[in-house]
Formats: structure tokens, C-alpha cells, sequence
């Protein structure tokens, strides 16, 4: 499995496991007094316990381990037990509390991988920098109201790649994606036409930070061309691009961070196959909490 285990507590244990350890060690000539100490319960409540048939409901936890460690190895223990409540009642059409899948998680050992944090900041230039329009508004009452856009980079073994993508505030859908050998104008520009041509009558908001390419003339004469509002982050604030950053990080967590825990990419090819497959993914089968439980792709065609 790709996520990490840790110890637990017997407050965690289910009480059909430890109760039945009891009488397992106890066959076995343990102290039943000692047995029951060391569990934290009485012998009086232990004797009671085994009176009344559990089967039942030992089966249904077996159950529900079972479809847990399913799902955790499909996304590669990319789950944490939020996500993994979302998974199990969407496929199992169950309405599990999150409290009860962290419970079971943790009595399996399954946690979710650790996201790596990195900040990189850009000295940039300030030629036709537009206001910040967005303004942290990060609620869009439709689909194609307000697009966030950026430029992230990977490495491999033959050099760095980079991704351009828009990103649909309604929805959290990826609009638009596309992979480059350089980070360049001629990245960016693409990805925003091929973003407007497969939605020909949207008008978004187009919100960025300042980097080069979205200060540039060529990228303001395409949002001029379109009659679309362009906004751009305050200067050192990228949180002003927060859910931007927040579903780089789920791809640096989720897909590349996890690959090269196991391997390093060797080509760009190899990554940019890898990192696509995960977009597609997040798009189409992974459901959100904030979608009310529906995938990016889900809400955005129940609302169009």
C-alpha cells in the first residue's frame, strides 16, 4: 500500500476484537482478572459481552475493512479518512460518519501519504498588471464564472516539465490543461485559446498572479479579444490564488510526490502521462466533500 501505518490504542480496538482475544488468551491459561485489567474493562462487562452473538456485526466490520483497504490501494493511499468517507458512501451508497471510517482506518494502520509543502517565490515584472479583481472571492454562483490559472514544474530524469491549467471556481474542475518543455509565453497562451475554444461562449474572469506571461501584451490582447475581465494577485500574496495552489499541491501529493517515493520519472513523456491520468481523475472520479459529495465533473453538469 502506498500511505503509512501507525500505532494504536486499545480504546480503538473494535470490542469483538478485543473481547475475543480475551477468550482466546484465556483458553490458553491466561488470567482472565489480568486480561481484562490490561484491556481496561471489567470481568463483569467482558462475561456479558460474550452472552449476546456478535456475529453479525463482526461480519459487517469485516465488511467494511475490506472495502476501505479496496478503495486504499485503487488511489495508491492517497486517501485520508475525510476523502475515504466520501469514497466509501459514494460507491457503497452507505452513509458512514467520517468519525467512524477515521476509527476503522486507524485500527488498520492506513494513513493518508503527507503532502511536501514548498513554497518557490518569483521576482516578476509589473509591465500591464491589472487589478485584483477576485479579491479572494472564491465563491462563483455558476460554472465558467471565475477561472484561476498558473504554471507548476516537475522534474525528471531529461529535464524539468511544466503544466499550465485553468481552474473553474464553481466546480473545482480542471478546464483546461497543457504540458511544456519551457515555461514560456508560447505555454500559456495555448492552454488559454485551447481553454476558449472548447468553451466558446463563456466569459470568465481570468485570475492569475503576475507572473510574466499574464502581464504580457499577448495575454491581455487574448482576454481583450474575448471581452473577458482579467484580475491578478497582490504582489507576495499567493493565497490570493489559494484554491489554484491548493489543487497543485493535491497533484505534488496525490500523484508525484507518491511516484517518486517509488521510482524517479525517467522521460518527460512518463510524467506528463502519469500527471495527465491523474487530472482526469481528479476531474471524473473523485468526489469532493465541497461538491457535496459529487466529482468536479458531476457538479459542473448538473449545474450546466
Amino acid at each position: 500500500m502506498g500511505g503509512t501505518r501507525e500505532a494504536i490504542s486499545l480504546g480503538l480496538v473494535p470490542s469483538f476484537v478485543l473481547h475475543t482475544a480475551i477468550e482466546e488468551l484465556r483458553k490458553e491459561g491466561h488470567s482472565i482478572s489480568s486480561l481484562c485489567r490490561t484491556a481496561g474493562i471489567s470481568r463483569q462487562a467482558h462475561y456479558q459481552y460474550m452472552k449476546v452473538d456478535h456475529t453479525a456485526q463482526q461480519q459487517t466490520d469485516e465488511e467494511i475493512c475490506k472495502q476501505i483497504a479496496r478503495i486504499y490501494d485503487d488511489v495508491e493511499g492517497i486517501y485520508g479518512y475525510r476523502q475515504m468517507t466520501l469514497a466509501m458512501n459514494r460507491k457503497h451508497k452507505t452513509r458512514y460518519n467520517h468519525k467512524r471510517i477515521y476509527r476503522w482506518m486507524r485500527i488498520m494502520g492506513l494513513k493518508s501519504v503527507t503532502r511536501i509543502k514548498k513554497n518557490t517565490y518569483k521576482k516578476i515584472p509589473a509591465d500591464h498588471v491589472a487589478e485584483n479583481i477576485l479579491n479572494r472571492e472564491f465563491i462563483a454562483k455558476k460554472p465558467n464564472q471565475k477561472w484561476l490559472t498558473d504554471v507548476t514544474e516537475f522534474k525528471t530524469n531529461e529535464g524539468k516539465v511544466y503544466l499550465s491549467a485553468f481552474f473553474d471556481l464553481h466546480s473545482n474542475r480542471v478546464v483546461s490543461w497543457k504540458f511544456g518543455a519551457s515555461n514560456n509565453n508560447q505555454l500559456v497562451f495555448s492552454n488559454l485559446r485551447e481553454a476558449l475554444e472548447e468553451n466558446p461562449y463563456v466569459t470568465p474572469m481570468i485570475h492569475s498572479d503576475r507572473g510574466y506571461q499574464y502581464t504580457s501584451y499577448g495575454f491581455r490582447k487574448i482576454i481583450e479579444s474575448r471581452g473577458l475581465t482579467q484580475s491578478m494577485s497582490r504582489v507576495g500574496k499567493c493565497i490570493d490564488n489559494g484554491p489554484m495552489e491548493g489543487f497543485w499541491g493535491k497533484i505534488k501529493s496525490e500523484r508525484y510526490h507518491l511516484h517518486r517515493k517509488k521510482a524517479v520519472y525517467k522521460t518527460r513523456q512518463e510524467l506528463i502521462d502519469d500527471i495527465d491520468r491523474y487530472i482526469r481523475f481528479y476531474n471524473n472520479e473523485r468526489p469532493q466533500k465541497g461538491l457535496e459529495g459529487a466529482t468536479p465533473q458531476e457538479y459542473y453538469l448538473l449545474a450546466a
